[in-house]
């Protein structure tokens, strides 16, 4: 291997398991310094300019002080497109990529779809949607002020038309609207998780995108479904990411706010990570 893929490798051993640091390392010289897989795996010592290195000091510094990657980097891959992500918003994770699958396995096809993203974030959920589904509709909702211009942003940078809301989900008064697909990943990490959390999740990304109260696990699923109700036209579909310690309780709380054909799935990892229903 090459000698500065084993030097990242080793500074950042001591704050990351081994096999993170090697992803890390290699997503470092491909994407920011742009080795080809040869200069990466025969060990050839390319020379990089004095910036350069300097530059990868830098990055670095901020790993080991478990900042996140996207964040130094300023952007991720996403569904095939490509997101701005700051401290403001979450950092897209593969299992969200599983869900906007699911939705578009349902919806391709389907003539003028109108879709609602509750709490967008970076937006990567609605975008990707309106990549994906020809002929959508897409709106997107987020309490966050910085979340929806970082949102807007990314959906110009990849070419996609959004309305983008400033709306508070949980009070009263939210604007009308009616879809076919509403979907939301909410807040759904209780406080009694935030022990087995990783540093780079826990001290950089969003409390007020990531956590509930112990008491009340589903509260911004009890709340989006029951508006559900009447944002959803017939047959419209509700789909959720859920917290996986909780997937049975948020199954029945579907049933019982009278939703039909309730379906929990598991991502690839095997965990209950993602709900749909329909509305009767």
């Amino acid at each position: 291997m090459h000698p500065i893929y084993l030097h990242i490798k080793e500074t950042l051993m001591p704050y990351y398991p081994a096999e993170e640091a090697s992803a890390m390392a290699k997503w470092i010289l491909a994407d920011v310094f742009h080795f080809s897989a040869i200069e990466l795996y025969t060990g050839k010592d390319t020379q990089i300019p004095q910036k350069d290195r300097e530059k990868l000091e830098d990055i670095l510094n901020r790993l080991v002080k478990y900042e996140p990657l996207q964040y130094i980097l300023g952007e991720c891959q996403f569904g095939g497109l490509v997101f701005r992500v700051a401290p403001g918003v979450l950092i897209p994770r593969p299992e969200t990529e599983e869900l906007v699958d699911w939705i578009c396995a349902d919806w391709t096809g389907s003539k003028s779809c109108r879709v609602l993203d509750i709490g967008t974030g970076s937006g990567c959920i609605a975008i990707t949607l309106g990549k994906r589904l020809a002929d959508a509709a897409v709106t997107s909702w987020d309490v966050s002020e910085l979340a929806l211009q970082i949102a807007s942003s990314n959906a110009r940078h990849n070419g996609v038309t959004v309305a983008f809301d400033r709306v508070d989900v949980l009070a009263d008064g939210i604007p009308e609207i009616h879809v076919d697909v509403l979907v939301s990943n909410p807040p759904y990490v209780t406080e009694k998780e935030r022990e087995g959390m990783e540093r780079n999740v826990l001290d950089w990304e969003p409390e007020q995108a990531l956590f509930v109260p112990d008491d009340d696990p589903l509260l911004f699923y009890r709340k989006i479904a029951r508006q559900g109700m009447f944002i959803l036209d017939k047959g419209g579909c509700l789909y959720f990411e859920i917290n996986r310690a909780y997937g049975k309780e948020t199954f029945d709380l579907l049933v019982r706010l009278g939703y039909q054909n309730v379906e929990l799935r598991k991502d690839s990892f095997g965990n209950n990570r993602m709900i749909k229903a329909v509305k009767p």
